[in-house]
C-alpha cells in the first residue's frame, strides 16, 4: 500500500469517525394522519445516538413506548435539531433504530 492509500484510508476513517460522533440519523416512523415517516439528518443533541427515533429515545427515558412520549419527542426534536436533510422513509432503518420489541 503507498503513502496516497494510507492517508486516503485515514482520513475516510477521520471523516466517519466525525460523523458518527457529531450526527444524528434520526427515522420519524408513519404515523397516523401525520406523516409517511421520514429521515432527519442534523447534528447530535444530548439525548440522541448516531442511528435513532422517536421510538429509541422513549425507551431509554421513559422506559415504554406510546403515542404521546413519540409526539413530545418529536416537537423537543424539531424544535432544537438543526435539520441538514430530509430523506424517504426507511423500514430497515426504522427496525434498526427502534427498540426491540
Amino acid at each position: 500500500m503507498g503513502k496516497r492509500s494510507v492517508i486516503s484510508v485515514v482520513a475516510l476513517a477521520a471523516v466517519c469517525l466525525g460523523v458518527y460522533t457529531q450526527m444524528t440519523i434520526f427515522v420519524v416512523p408513519p404515523m397516523a394522519a401525520t406523516t409517511d415517516g421520514m429521515i432527519l439528518v442534523f447534528p447530535r443533541l444530548s439525548k440522541t445516538e448516531f442511528l435513532d427515533s422517536p421510538d429509541g429515545i422513549c425507551q431509554r427515558e421513559a422506559g415504554m413506548v406510546n403515542g404521546l412520549c413519540r409526539r413530545v419527542t418529536l416537537g423537543v426534536v424539531a424544535s432544537k435539531a438543526r435539520i441538514v436533510a430530509r430523506l424517504p422513509y426507511s423500514e430497515t432503518l426504522y427496525r434498526m433504530a427502534a427498540p426491540a420489541r
